[in-house]
């Protein structure tokens, strides 16, 4: 009786990490009407590396996100980044103390992947593991054609281009954040699910600078 009572438990247990995939977090829409002037936010940018405990709201989230790779021409549902020929090759990830989730740009919306703490599985740092948020910066190489050596030349450019919009974005709002070359993308590719032609390409920690 005891082994089939556990037995209903572990299968619950995984029926509830089931239901939590694929499930859509609609965001707020961005606020486009705040921030402070570019030049000012050029002069603030910085890579900090200690982080407050201070949650990130859905608002602010939101925000981030539209500004890393978010469609600001919704009738050709271009992005704030450019990419080669328009391939939108680049998908940004979010890891959590709730979970992973990938950003869907079109719904303007989060798409659970699961519902696992893998914070510190994102980078090589101790820092990571706590810090509010760490992004991972993804290139679907299947979208780009040619070959792979230069898939990953061009996913590496169009990469920095959402890395240095995060970081205009958090220097506009007092944010911290800081970008991670420094990625076990062996260990960390099966615990986001990714197949072998979505490549990791940096990771990218933010949060509010400790106090």
């Amino acid at each position: 009786m005891k082994q089939l009572v556990l037995l209903l438990a572990v299968f619950m247990c995984q029926v509830h990490v089931f239901a939590q995939e694929n499930k859509v977090i609609k965001l707020p829409e961005p606020q486009l009407d705040k921030g402070m002037l570019l030049m000012q936010a050029l002069k603030q940018r910085q890579s900090i590396r200690t982080y407050s405990d201070r949650e990130i709201s859905l608002q602010e989230m939101a925000n981030l996100l539209w500004a890393a790779n978010g469609i600001n021409r919704k009738e050709s549902g271009r992005r704030t980044v450019p990419t080669a020929q328009n391939k939108q090759e680049i998908e940004v990830y979010m890891s959590n103390k709730e979970g992973l989730f990938r950003y869907d740009a079109q719904e303007h919306a989060l798409v659970t992947i699961h519902n696992r703490d893998i914070r510190v599985l994102t980078g090589t740092q101790a820092y990571v593991a706590t810090a509010p948020v760490n992004m991972i910066i993804v290139a679907d190489l299947d979208k780009m054609g040619g070959d792979r050596q230069s898939n990953l030349q061009t996913a590496n450019i169009d990469a920095g281009f959402v890395s240095q919009n995060i970081y205009l974005y958090c220097a506009s709002e007092n944010m911290a954040t800081v970008v991670r070359g420094s990625v076990d993308r062996e260990m960390l590719t099966p615990e986001m699910g990714l197949g072998p032609n979505l490549y990791i390409v940096v990771a990218q920690t933010v949060g509010y600078p400790a106090e």
